[in-house]
């Protein structure tokens, strides 16, 4: 295959002939000629050339948070008896140049090892390779390529901050959390619900009147189970972010969904492009969100008014938070009254000046308990474990009131009594 230089070559050699046949001149049909062989013998250098080589590409690591390390290493084999020629190794990265490394000639069996770093300063999806395998002749006017290795994906999760989770709360849902489940008795051995038999259980919790009924070995499971329950709403509508705003609405998210599941909490997220995790627990549901996270753009408003109607029919209890950045004082109070379906309500918003942006400040009222505010001073890490931490101790928890909204120490005194 001719490259760049080789055309130009050819074309050289034609103007140099056209140029002898004009005036008469056979110096330049001379110098037309070996122009043309030289281009000859470069097309039957790399034809002929054996290349034999084995080319292994690793990714270290295949998925790594915004800002950390990332990089390709390659180990180039020549499998051939003969020494091998210089090689041009390039190396596609999606967003980039690519890379394009320079690999020595090698002796029979000899190794060479090489390895680059990729950008990870931004979440998303890179795409690595194909990686392809160049000989050239000694002038550069040919080469051949062969494709050494397929493509690989790197997935470059969002920046997460060390932030509080949310403190537990109590709701309509025996799942849905407190510190401690709640004893009904003293001996702390409550009868709590009937299950099917695993392997391993107490023979002695046998239940016989349901086993004989249910023809199946059913125990008795005399513990209530507790595990903490997180919603984390995420606005992603192009109207209400820019692209800086959206990155920083995105990595609050989450920072919120991680700091949460260390505590084995379960949790869940929600976006307002329609997407739904569920509620879950566990390293691999972690990482499912945090893969949504890794790819999710601006969308249109087309599923607003359903996520939020959704939200609103549910009974799932729990904590609530939702990270919305430039979104009307309207639509806050819309949010709002989403905490009579949850056990508690949080709202994270951020500022214009958090991402550098100027004109007029829509946020709603800094002192309206419950919100919480990121700005250029006060980023999201300090402005959440602000409000979060001091909570943590007691469990409790203030909730967001609309200004015109009469108090309601009746309907929240249960709840403190509960989380003291």
């Amino acid at each position: 295959m001719l490259a760049r230089k080789g055309w130009l070559s050819l074309g050289a050699a034609l103007a140099f002939f056209v140029a002898g046949r004009a005036i008469g001149r056979p110096e330049l049909y001379v110098v037309g000629a070996t122009i043309g062989l030289l281009v000859a013998g470069a097309m039957l250098y790399v034809k002929l050339t054996p290349l034999s080589i084995d080319v292994a590409r690793e990714l270290h690591p295949p998925r790594v948070h915004a800002g950390s390390p990332s990089r390709i290493d390659l180990r180039v084999r020549n499998l051939g008896r003969l020494r091998s020629p210089v090689l041009h190794l390039r190396d596609g990265v999606s967003g980039t140049r690519g890379a394009n490394l320079i690999v020595p000639p090698l002796a029979a069996e000899g190794v060479a090892r090489a390895a680059y770093r990729l950008p990870t300063e931004r979440r998303g999806i890179l795409t690595v390779g194909p990686l392809d395998v160049m000989l050239s002749d000694p002038f550069g006017l040919t080469n051949v390529a062969m494709q050494a290795s397929g493509v690989s994906e790197l997935t470059v999760y969002p920046h997460i901050d060390d932030v509080a989770p949310v403190p537990q709360t109590t709701g309509n849902d025996p799942m849905a959390g407190a510190e401690h489940p709640n004893a009904l008795g003293r001996n702390g051995e409550d009868f709590y619900a009937l299950r099917q038999y695993v392997v391993g259980d107490d023979l002695r919790r046998v239940h016989w009147p349901s086993t004989a009924r249910h023809d199946e070995l059913m125990v008795r499971q005399d513990e209530l189970p507790w595990q903490g329950r997180a919603t984390v709403l995420l606005d992603v509508r192009s109207s209400t972010n820019s692209a800086e705003s959206l990155e920083l609405a995105i990595s609050a998210a989450a920072s919120i969904v991680t700091a949460n599941a260390r505590r084995q909490d379960l949790v869940r997220l929600v976006s307002t492009d329609g997407g739904d995790s569920g509620f879950a627990a566990g390293h691999a549901h972690v990482e499912s969100i945090l893969e949504h996270l890794a790819s999710v753009e601006a969308t249109n408003e087309a599923n607003y008014r359903r996520v939020i109607d959704r939200l609103a029919r549910s009974s799932t209890g729990g904590a609530l938070v939702v990270v919305v950045a430039t979104v009307p004082p309207g639509e806050i109070e819309q949010i709002v009254r989403l905490r009579k379906r949850f056990g508690s309500l949080r709202i994270v918003q951020f500022d214009p000046s958090s991402w550098g942006a100027t004109g007029p400040v829509t946020t709603t009222t800094p002192t309206r308990e419950g919100i919480i505010h990121a700005t250029a001073a006060v980023p999201f890490a300090e402005a959440w474990n602000r409000t979060v931490r001091p909570h943590r101790r007691s469990e409790r928890w203030a909730p967001v009131r609309l200004p015109d909204e009469p108090a309601e120490d009746d309907l929240w005194a249960p709840h403190e009594r509960l989380l003291r």
